[in-house]
């Protein structure tokens, strides 16, 4: 009889500890053939838009209504935030509007603070959801010597950033989006690269344009060309870019403000897709009959290959 006993002690503890092993049920994005896109609801005149539920959305795979498998509000949020090296040391005139921004986020929002400089992202602060150490890590930008690459940083970036099936992930670049490692092209050669690994990975970028230190900031083309490329790598990875023509924002603040409204209206769309035998890369599209309601997603997502 004891014997029987000990047998049944044990085996509810082995059922204990393969419950406490098991995955959450809202896990969906972490089985086999799953595909997760954060999306951004956006009503008319920056207004907060309502909530919004799954039959309120239509979703389409190249053109072809496809169903949703998970719909859920994103709670928890990994929002980096990158500085480019290069800037002009006045943008730290913005900063006390950034602190403010980074002190009105939730308690669910961890906030880290990198510089680029060389190609590279320089941890200042690691994630903390402690928002006025993260903003202690503000300081001003080097300026003329720091020149490098926006877009193989923001590579050096996402390499590092948390993963997981029901988490958000953004980055919040303030740059001129000038690739100072290929001066001359018409566009970044890393661009495509970059918005090509965010949507893989589920990373919105998000970026204020503000000018470089130094002369070779200055010059009208380059500048143009860099929020060209900044405004293509938001929309590519379903954000979006902000700037005032090439001179830098008064204030970030009617940015910032836009920003917090964004995230705080964000939903995590799962669905199943099969990429074939290698994997690829399909256009996805939106649509809602709620009024005054649009998204901002990317509009190609990864279909990892079959298994």
């Amino acid at each position: 009889m004891n014997i029987l006993k000990h047998s049944a002690f044990l085996l509810s503890v082995g059922l204990f500890a393969v419950l406490l092993l098991s995955p959450a049920p809202d896990a969906v994005a972490a089985d086999p053939g799953s595909v997760t896109m954060t999306v951004t609801a956006v009503a008319k005149k920056n207004a907060e838009p309502p909530a919004i539920k799954r039959e309120d959305v239509q979703f389409y795979v190249r053109k072809e209504r496809a169903q949703i498998a998970n719909w859920q509000r994103g709670e928890k949020l990994y929002l980096a935030v990158l500085i480019d090296d290069s800037l002009d040391a006045d943008v730290a005139s913005q900063w006390s509007v950034l602190k403010e921004f980074f002190n009105q986020q939730p308690s669910t929002t961890y906030i880290s603070v990198s510089y680029a400089r060389n190609g590279t992202a320089i941890v200042a602060q690691d994630f903390t959801n402690d928002h006025e150490l993260a903003a202690k890590a503000l300081r001003l930008p080097i300026g003329p010597g720091a020149f490098s690459s926006p877009y193989l940083t923001l590579l050096d970036l996402m390499k590092r950033l948390p993963s997981g099936p029901t988490e958000r992930r953004s980055i919040l670049l303030f740059s001129s989006g000038i690739d100072y490692f290929h001066g001359n092209s018409p566009e970044s050669p890393d661009l495509q690269s970059t918005y090509e690994r965010a949507q893989k990975e589920n990373i919105n970028i998000w970026s204020i344009y503000y000018p470089d230190g130094g002369h070779l900031g200055g010059r009208w083309f380059r500048a143009f060309r860099g929020q060209n490329d900044l405004s293509q790598l938001a929309e590519s990875s379903g954000a979006e870019s902000y700037y005032l023509g090439v001179n830098e924002a008064v204030t970030f603040k009617p940015y910032l403000e836009e920003l917090s409204t964004h995230l705080r209206n964000q939903y995590l769309l799962t669905f199943k897709g099969s990429g074939g035998p290698k994997g690829r890369v399909d256009r996805v599209k939106l649509a809602t009959e709620l009024p005054n309601v649009q998204f901002l997603v990317a509009p190609e997502a990864f279909l990892p290959r079959e298994k």
